[in-house]
């Protein structure tokens, strides 16, 4: 598998949930927000400052500390 963590992906890159990295309250954040595994994401914007995925119909901005716990398979 090629996962990595999505602070990794270019604007316009998209994969899947693989996995969470981190504690209960981390995991139960991203789950809240959508972040479950098999769930498709994009990159939209992966610049300076948050990075921004649509996620199920929503954009979403994660700042980098959380977004280097989300393990996505590229497509």
């Amino acid at each position: 598998m090629n996962n990595m963590p999505l602070s990794f992906f270019n604007t316009g890159e998209k994969g899947t949930v693989e996995n969470i990295l981190g504690g209960e309250k981390v995991s139960k954040r991203l789950y809240e927000m959508g972040f479950n595994k098999g769930t498709e994401v994009k990159v939209m914007k992966n610049d300076a400052g948050p990075i921004i995925v649509s996620l199920s119909g929503y954009k979403i901005a994660l700042g980098r500390g959380l977004a280097q716990k989300i393990l996505i398979n590229k497509q």
